[in-house]
């Protein structure tokens, strides 16, 4: 499966993740926040995941 190597991923349960290894497939993610203003990286989520 074709990766994008800019963008790494280790979530296994995305129907976007490469099999192969630890990459994400699509071309563009989508950073998302849960709050006004993400002050911690658990503000903040991939936006693109679907699960597989």
């Amino acid at each position: 499966m074709k990766h994008n190597s800019s963008i790494g991923c280790s979530v296994s349960e995305c129907n976007f993740h490469c099999k192969d290894d630890n990459y994400c497939t699509l071309d563009k993610i989508e950073v998302v926040k849960h709050s006004q203003t993400a002050n911690t990286v658990e503000c903040t989520d991939c936006g693109s995941f679907k699960k597989s």
